[in-house]
């Protein structure tokens, strides 16, 4: 039986729960419920805290589990990232007082506040930049306004909360985060007899995620114009072109990208298309 952990409160855990669901997996109704058995596909969920969740996985407790980018590499266990998932996107970046700044060198010898000290670590060792870590538990902001840190190093989603704390951001961003799709690394690798159920749940999730980014687009087109009408929706190998009645028509079905559907369709109807239509995807195999 695959054993996955999924996080069982903030932003991650309804977006992760949800996801798995599309995926064809039963997933918990009660939030209290902490292990949740799916027996049709031979899984067992276990609901942790999202940031001990990699260190599950890296000791080999769990197979699997889904939790932040950022959490993963703050862990600093063997784990490794399997896939990404599309939601929870952060930006994990520095800030300081206003004007005292300009890059991330100038952090040299400085003190900086994180409640991810593990990956601010390993980025400044990177960048071969000596300076104090400060590890607090949350509000870093007001670090530097109580002296304990000379910057800060946190996820900022619009910025508002370190401009009151009269701060702002520099240098480039430390990390990109979102939610993740995780597994063991190094030597232990997953274990005997969860490869395959493993490979499955991937396949399962990248389909989730192609089901959310396209549409299936089908239209009637003159067969004259078919070449144009492709170059528009190419889709993921070729369009489908079925012949119809009227020998100089066809029906062209094909993947499109979501977002790009109204602007297609307007450009295949200015071409010449007919009778253009748009499903959703509930689930596909790529």
């Amino acid at each position: 039986m695959l054993r996955v952990a999924v996080p069982n409160k903030g932003s991650l855990s309804e977006a992760a729960s949800s996801m798995l669901s599309e995926a064809g997996y039963r997933q918990r109704r009660d939030s209290r419920e902490l292990v949740m058995i799916d027996p049709d596909n031979d899984i067992e969920f276990f609901f942790l805290r999202p940031r001990d969740i990699a260190v599950y996985v890296g000791r080999g407790t769990l197979d699997v589990g889904i939790t932040g980018r950022d959490l993963l590499l703050d862990a600093e266990v063997e784990a490794e990232e399997l896939l990404g998932l599309g939601f929870a996107a952060s930006t994990f970046r520095f800030a300081g007082p206003v004007g005292h700044f300009g890059a991330v060198d100038d952090l040299a010898g400085k003190r900086i506040a994180t409640s991810y000290d593990g990956l601010l670590r390993g980025y400044l060792a990177q960048r071969g930049i000596d300076a104090g870590v400060v590890r607090l538990d949350g509000a870093v902001e007001s670090s530097v306004r109580l002296g304990v840190a000379d910057a800060i190093a946190d996820v900022v989603e619009t910025g508002n909360t370190l401009k009151a704390a009269g701060m702002e951001i520099f240098g480039e961003p430390i990390l990109r985060s979102e939610a993740v799709l995780i597994g063991r690394s190094g030597e232990g690798g997953p274990a005997n007899g969860t490869v395959r159920e493993i490979d499955v749940l991937i396949r399962r999730l990248q389909g989730v995620l192609v089901a959310r980014q396209y549409v299936l687009m089908d239209y009637d087109i003159r067969k004259d114009l078919v070449e144009q009408a492709a170059a528009l929706t190419p889709g993921l190998e070729s369009p489908t072109v079925s012949p119809l009645r009227d020998s100089e028509w066809v029906a062209v079905r094909s993947m499109v990208p979501k977002r790009e559907t109204n602007r297609i369709m307007d450009e295949l109807y200015d071409l010449g298309a007919r009778a253009i239509l748009v499903s959703s995807i509930h689930a596909c195999r790529i």
